[in-house]
């Protein structure tokens, strides 16, 4: 286990930009992030040639891949000098030698070694990840199973937790923006003006990244979160030590918190807004989703938001029940940084 950790860790070292020559699919499923895809066989290829493998060897299968492959092979070698370049005009000032491709597909195998020999015909350095994406993906489950210092930030909706997890990541506290990671603020509004969702499984690896980089003793703050985010899920051992983990309650005022509700929404369309507020009719009800609706076309913000804030306040209160290890920190009327992070360091000194 340790040996694969090594050799995953000495394959992140290598100075040079990261491949995945895995299909499209494979990739959306999950990759190592900030690496780029440039696939040796699109997704019905891959699929064929996987079949071929299944049912009549190895022999056959790497026969049809060359087929799949003779007509592209310009093209990748093309996309690969041009990551390279790439590299070198971003990196030119860190950089003392020729960067080294660093490739990778499912499990270290035809895919990736066959890239490999073929850049060697080019007289490009390149290196291969040992069992491929599965190792790296091993190891960024095995980083949920690991004991972490949380704090967890909580507070009612429109408290400005993710805009105060953004001021601790930009003075170098250890933060994990869950939201951030998924593209989605977490209640039906959630998915408003974010771009789409990564899979569940990439929301994973970019989580175990954000660890990667952090120390082992340090607090890490994240936001309190149901274990969903939209379509992405909290992974198991992280959540669970999310829910033991100490509390931070932010304090705001209503009037400050619909001041920022009101920034947050009042900016998207009446379509949108409407169709998020339907989605929770039922939980709403209908007298208050007849003035949410109505609010919303008459573009007063302020009723929009007093009608779903104590719909969300009441759901806020049934999701703390039976938590311990809570400690508040009144906020209100604070909005200037320098008090915010003064304040913030005090209760960590705490």
């Amino acid at each position: 286990m340790n040996s694969r950790k090594e050799e995953l860790e000495k394959f992140r070292k290598v100075n040079g930009p990261l491949i995945d020559v895995r299909s499209p699919s494979e990739y959306y499923k999950g990759h190592m992030p900030n690496s780029i895809n440039i696939p040796l066989f699109d997704n019905d290829e891959r699929s064929i040639v996987g079949t071929i493998y299944k049912k009549y060897g190895r022999e056959k299968a790497v026969i049809q891949g060359l087929e799949y492959t003779a007509t592209k092979i310009e093209n990748i070698i093309n996309r690969l000098f041009e990551a390279i370049n790439v590299y070198k005009s971003r990196n030119h000032n860190s950089i003392s030698e020729d960067p080294t491709l660093k490739i990778y597909c499912a499990r270290g195998g035809m895919r990736s070694q066959s890239i490999c020999w073929l850049l060697e015909k080019y007289n490009q350095k390149s290196v291969t990840l040992n069992n491929g994406y599965k190792s790296y993906r091993k190891w960024s489950l095995d980083s949920f199973n690991k004991k972490w210092e949380i704090i967890v930030v909580g507070g009612k909706t429109g408290v400005g937790k993710t805009k105060l997890l953004k001021l601790l990541d930009k003075n170098n506290y250890q933060i994990i923006d869950l939201e951030g990671l998924a593209n989605h603020r977490g209640s039906t509004f959630g998915g408003l003006g974010m771009r789409e969702q990564p899979s569940n499984e990439q929301f994973e690896n970019m989580i175990a990244e954000r660890l990667k980089g952090f120390k082992k003793n340090n607090k890490i703050l994240v936001e309190a979160e149901s274990s969903n985010i939209g379509k992405c899920k909290i992974p198991h051992e992280f959540f669970n030590q999310m829910k033991i983990a100490e509390r931070l309650e932010i304090i705001k005022s209503d009037s400050n918190r619909l001041e920022e509700l009101i920034k947050t929404y009042s900016i998207f369309e009446e379509t949108d807004l409407i169709e998020a507020v339907l989605r929770i009719k039922k939980r709403l009800g209908p007298q208050r989703t007849k003035i949410a609706i109505e609010s919303i076309k008459n573009k007063d913000w302020k009723s929009v938001c007093n009608s779903v804030l104590e719909y969300y306040d009441k759901c806020y209160e049934y999701e703390k029940t039976g938590r311990n290890n809570i400690k508040t920190l009144d906020m209100t009327d604070i909005f200037d940084d320098q008090t915010t992070l003064r304040l913030i360091k005090e209760y960590m000194k705490a």
